[in-house]
């Protein structure tokens, strides 16, 4: 009876066993904490102490850039505007891009001295130029930290020079990332592909490696210092599918290309992308109570695309689980539901879905009658 049971528990585990078997393994890393994620849905593919808080160094410049981005799309600055440098940004040590004091420095050559040379110093002189002062500018910093979702983030300066208040997480700085090349498509690509800036006579290449070592990687930023150690997040793009890696915390310069190259060669070879739903393309459309029209549909803003493991798309399953009754007013982008995706009866990720079309409410006439047909339900 003892054996029958046994058999009986190993054929109900079976299936588990084999999906779990068929999964890819991800690469274990010379790393203190990193991350993979699929940039189109913000999949996770590998992750090691993710959500670790660690010092960023260099790779608060991300937050910095996108600021910047900022700034500039809202006329706060502009590209060719000359702005003075202050005693504070000729001071600032660690890497730089050797700007001088008493000088005028254009938007543009500071945005490049940050991104490609590492320059601390024109951090600072960004941060004053939108901000007023350091200071302000990292509580901006803090503020578009906590709108973008990065939970476990602190910034303290423009640079990343270390401090006790000032950390991330591998996972915050995904975040930010794929937000930077996702709103600011444009002038992600103009600068941060650039393999070397020069200014005041002095030329600097870009201390990302993988520029050199492969030609799909076009960004994003490295980081050192000796509590953070060397890190470097990244971004591949093969076809149509682009990678994010977070790679903190590793032993040399080096070591950080190669364990990033590792991360996402990994997420290439392993996983298809498969796209579930086209931007704007209708999931399903829902009855809508008390409004002028009587359905809405609904969808995503972006391309519905997931990582799975090579052959495994015909196994993805999904299900639409929405809110009941749905009522109107209904705003353009309002969330309504949520799209269950499955393999093999598994889990494999939930994905919020929201209306693709805004709902007025009816007359008086109208939401009285739909009141009298739901109070009958």
């Amino acid at each position: 009876m003892r054996r029958f049971r046994s058999v009986v528990f190993l054929l109900l585990c079976l299936p588990a066993l084999v999906f779990a078997q068929q999964l890819p393994i991800p690469p274990v890393l010379a790393a203190k904490s990193w991350l993979l994620i699929e940039a189109a849905s913000g999949q996770e593919l590998a992750a090691q102490a993710a959500d670790q808080r660690l010092e960023p160094a260099s790779l608060t410049k991300l937050m910095t850039a996108y600021l910047s981005f900022a700034a500039l799309r809202q006329g706060t600055i502009k590209l060719d505007q000359a702005v003075p440098v202050s005693q504070k940004a000729w001071k600032t040590g660690g890497s730089r891009m050797f700007i001088q004091i008493g000088t005028e420095v254009r938007i543009e050559d500071l945005l490049k001295g940050m991104i490609v040379q590492s320059g601390n110093d024109a951090c600072v002189a960004l941060a004053e130029a939108i901000a007023g002062d350091e200071e302000n500018f990292a509580q901006l910093m803090n503020r578009e930290a906590q709108r973008l979702g990065m939970k476990a983030s602190s910034f303290r300066n423009a640079s990343g020079l270390p401090d006790p208040q000032h950390y991330t997480t591998a996972r915050d700085l995904a975040l930010l990332a794929g937000a930077l090349i996702r709103d600011f498509p444009e002038e992600y690509a103009k600068y941060y592909s650039l393999k070397e800036f020069r200014y005041n006579k002095i030329t600097q290449p870009n201390r990302n490696r993988l520029l050199w070592l492969d030609p799909t990687v076009d960004g994003l930023k490295t980081g050192h210092t000796e509590g953070a150690g060397y890190c470097l997040v990244s971004s591949a793009k093969r076809g149509a599918r682009r990678l994010l890696a977070v790679v903190l915390g590793t032993a040399s310069d080096n070591q950080r290309a190669q364990e990033s190259l590792k991360l996402l060669n990994y997420g290439f070879q392993f996983y298809d992308a498969v796209q579930l739903y086209a931007r704007n393309e209708p999931v399903s459309s829902l009855k809508v109570w008390k409004g002028k029209e009587n359905a809405v549909k609904l969808g995503f803003a972006h391309d519905l695309v997931l990582a799975v493991p090579k052959g495994f798309g015909p196994r993805l399953r999904t299900e639409l689980v929405s809110q009941q009754p749905l009522l109107a007013p209904i705003t353009r982008g309002q969330v309504l539901g949520t799209l269950k995706v499955s393999m093999d009866g598994k889990p494999y990720g939930e994905y919020p879905v929201s209306a693709l079309e805004a709902v007025e409410p009816a007359g008086i006439v109208g939401r009285a009658f739909d009141g009298i047909r739901l109070w009958l339900n």
